[in-house]
């Protein structure tokens, strides 16, 4: 029987899980909304809900899963396992890691969804064939909370992120439900207050974006998340408002992030395949 793994893509709004083999082929995917509860409950319901999802996708393939993928939102400690803080689902603290190995019963990689989907993007994606975009570089992930990742010299560094998007302000302005999608579709049909909202996402994005430029000097500005799905007028708007704020700095590339959705499924790919090896080793 052929090896697979598990992974696990858990954001503010929903989790993304699949199953891939060793080929890194991701034959099943499914998505659900990540349950809502306490905090104090938070971290266990959430294993749980991994659980389920588990024994759903091996039920359907037959497979036994050799290891698992974990890539969650918030700030973490991958080092030592640990979700210190998830503004949108309430975890303090937990030991994720620990938890979802011990209800998943296979060896468990862990990080930060936005660091592991930056790494696939530049190991994978668009900086797959470009090997000074892999080296200094910028990931930014903008879906239900806004993060980035920087690959300086080669080296991984990012931070988590929080919510505060277009859809969270158009709501509050205007009572109506919906995600950035929506939000430039009610723009395209003379709504101004979309419209006010989208200008002063793509200030506040070019607004950091030059800060970067002027401290770690990118080659390129990868973009992933829902809101980078918003076609190219969108990107030839940041490009205009991101020139304007640069003078003798070198400007970079802004690039749709090439994976898209399965950002974060390969980087708990990366993850599992981490965890199976060290597995090994160990075995050894």
């Amino acid at each position: 029987m052929s090896e697979h793994f598990l992974l696990f893509d858990v954001g503010g709004t929903d989790i993304k899980a699949g199953l891939a083999n060793t080929n890194g082929d991701i034959l099943q995917v499914l998505r659900e909304p990540t349950r809502k509860t306490a905090p104090e409950e938070s971290a266990a319901e959430l294993v749980t809900q991994l659980g389920e999802i588990s024994r759903r996708l091996t039920a359907e393939s037959g497979t036994t899963p050799v290891s698992a993928g974990l890539a969650v939102c918030g700030l973490v400690d991958p080092e030592n396992g640990i979700g210190i803080f998830s503004a949108n689902l309430g975890w303090r603290d937990a030991p994720l890691q620990a938890m979802a190995r011990e209800t998943l019963g296979v060896p468990v990689g862990f990080g930060h969804d936005v660091a592991m989907a930056a790494r696939a993007e530049l190991e994978l994606g668009s900086g797959a064939k470009d090997a000074a975009r892999r080296r200094n570089a910028v990931v930014m992930v903008i879906g239900t909370g806004i993060a980035t990742a920087l690959m300086v010299d080669g080296r991984l560094i990012s931070a988590g992120g929080y919510a505060g998007a277009i859809a969270k302000r158009y709501l509050a302005a205007t009572g109506k439900r919906g995600g950035a999608r929506e939000v430039f579709a009610a723009r395209a049909a003379g709504d101004q207050v979309a419209a006010g909202i989208i200008h002063d996402a793509i200030e506040a994005l070019t607004f950091t974006m030059a800060q970067l430029c002027s401290s770690v000097a990118p080659e390129g500005i990868v973009l992933g998340g829902g809101l980078a799905q918003a076609g190219p007028s969108f990107f030839a708007e940041l490009r205009e408002s991101l020139h304007r704020r640069l003078s003798f700095h070198r400007e970079p590339r802004l690039i749709p992030a090439h994976l898209g959705a399965d950002a974060g499924l390969q980087g708990a790919m990366i993850l599992a395949r981490d965890a199976a090896g060290r597995s090994a080793r160990i075995a050894l």
